[in-house]
C-alpha cells in the first residue's frame, strides 16, 4: 500500500474522532454555574389545546350567558377505557383521563360543575371538621371556640346530571396501503434507488350517557367514532463514487394523535348535551354577532373559571390561550420584570 492511501484513512480516523470529542464535549459530569449538566433543547411555549369543537363549546357558553340561560350543575363520572388495548412498552394504548376531558369540555361549555370524581380532600376534611379539628380565619371579635369550622346541613350543593360512559372500540388497520420503487443501473457498480410510502387508517369510538342524579334515568345518550389516519415516506441512494460507498437514506412519517382523538370525541359529546340543556337551535347561534366567543368570558379554548375579581377585560378565556403571555421570553410585561 503505498504513503499515500495509507495516510487516507487514517485522516478519516482522526476527524471522526475529533467530531466525536466535540459531541462528548456537549454533555459533561461536572455542573455549570446554574446547577445543571446540560441545558435542556427547545423552547416551544404552552399552548392550549383544542379540537375542532372547541369552538362550539364557549359560544354555547357566550350563547347561554347573552340570554341569561341557567347551566344545571353538571358531574362527571367514571369514563374508562374498555378497550382493553396495551401498547408494545406495556402501558395503556388508550388515555386514562377521558373523565378529565369531559370536565374541560364542560367548563368550555359554560356549565356549574361540581366535583364527583375525586372528592378525597373534600372527605378527609369533612372528617376533621367532624372532630372539630379544622379551623377557619377568626372574624374580629370572635371567640375562640368559633374557630373550627361547622358541619352545616345542606352545605354541599348536588348534581342536576353527570356524565358517564366509556371509550368502547380501537380498531387497527381499518385500511392501509402503500409502494415501493427501486431502480438502479445495469453496469457493475451501478447505484441504486428506492422510495416507498405507506398510508394506514385506524378509528376510536366512545359512548357516553346523561343521566338525571335524581331519578338515575338516562336522558340522553350518544356514541360516536374517530379515524385516524397515518403515514411513513421513505427515499435510499446506493452508489459507488470514486470507489466510495455511498448509502444515503432518509424519510418522514406521522399518526394523528390518538388522544387528542378522545378529546375530540368528548368534545363533541359535549357539544350535543349542553346544546340540549340550553335549547340551543344548531349551530347557527354561532353566526349571531351578538354571540362573540371572543370577547371577555371567562370561558376560552383552556376551559373556563368563576373570576375571582372583576378584571376580565385583561384576565379573561382568550387571554389564557395566549401561548406567549406570562413567557418569560415571549412576554415583555415579564421579560422587564425586576425578576
Amino acid at each position: 500500500m503505498t504513503p499515500h492511501r495509507l495516510h487516507r484513512p487514517l485522516r478519516v480516523a482522526a476527524v471522526l474522532t475529533a467530531v466525536a470529542g466535540v459531541l462528548a464535549g456537549c454533555a459533561s459530569t461536572s455542573a455549570g454555574p446554574s446547577g445543571r449538566y446540560a441545558t435542556p433543547i427547545g423552547n416551544a411555549p404552552v399552548t392550549s389545546n383544542p379540537t375542532p369543537y372547541s369552538t362550539a363549546l364557549y359560544c354555547l357558553a357566550d350563547y347561554a350567558r347573552r340570554y341569561n340561560l341557567p347551566s344545571p350543575r353538571m358531574a362527571v363520572g367514571r369514563i374508562s377505557d374498555y378497550t382493553g388495548s396495551i401498547s408494545s412498552d406495556g402501558g395503556r394504548q388508550i388515555t386514562q383521563g377521558a373523565s378529565l376531558m369531559t370536565n374541560t369540555a364542560l367548563a368550555k361549555a359554560g356549565a356549574r360543575i361540581v366535583e364527583r370524581y375525586d372528592t378525597s380532600v373534600s372527605e378527609l376534611e369533612l372528617r376533621y371538621a367532624n372532630n372539630k379539628l379544622i379551623s377557619d380565619d377568626l372574624p374580629n371579635g370572635a371567640p375562640q371556640d368559633a374557630a373550627y369550622r361547622r358541619i352545616l346541613a345542606g352545605q354541599v350543593p348536588g348534581s342536576d346530571f353527570y356524565v358517564v360512559g366509556g371509550i368502547t372500540e380501537v380498531n387497527y388497520n381499518i385500511r392501509s396501503g402503500g409502494f415501493d420503487i427501486a431502480g438502479g443501473e445495469v453496469e457493475q457498480n451501478g447505484g441504486s434507488g428506492l422510495l416507498t410510502g405507506k398510508v394506514f387508517v385506524m378509528n376510536i369510538a366512545i359512548d357516553l350517557r346523561l343521566v338525571q342524579t335524581t331519578t338515575l334515568e338516562v336522558v340522553d345518550v350518544v356514541s360516536y367514532q374517530k379515524q385516524i389516519v397515518g403515514r411513513e415516506v421513505s427515499a435510499g441512494v446506493f452508489d459507488f463514487l470514486n470507489g466510495n460507498v455511498f448509502d444515503i437514506s432518509a424519510g418522514t412519517s406521522g399518526l394523528e394523535p390518538v388522544q387528542l382523538a378522545v378529546r375530540a370525541l368528548v368534545e363533541r359529546a359535549t357539544v350535543e348535551f349542553m346544546a340540549n340543556l340550553y335549547g340551543a337551535p344548531g349551530p347557527e347561534v354561532c353566526l349571531n354577532p351578538a354571540n362573540d366567543p371572543l370577547g371577555d368570558s371567562p370561558v376560552g379554548p383552556t376551559g373556563g373559571y368563576y373570576p375571582a375579581y372583576a378584571n376580565t377585560d385583561t384576565n379573561n378565556g382568550q387571554t389564557r390561550a395566549d401561548p406567549s403571555r406570562w413567557h418569560d421570553r415571549r412576554d415583555g410585561d415579564v421579560r422587564r420584570g425586576r425578576y
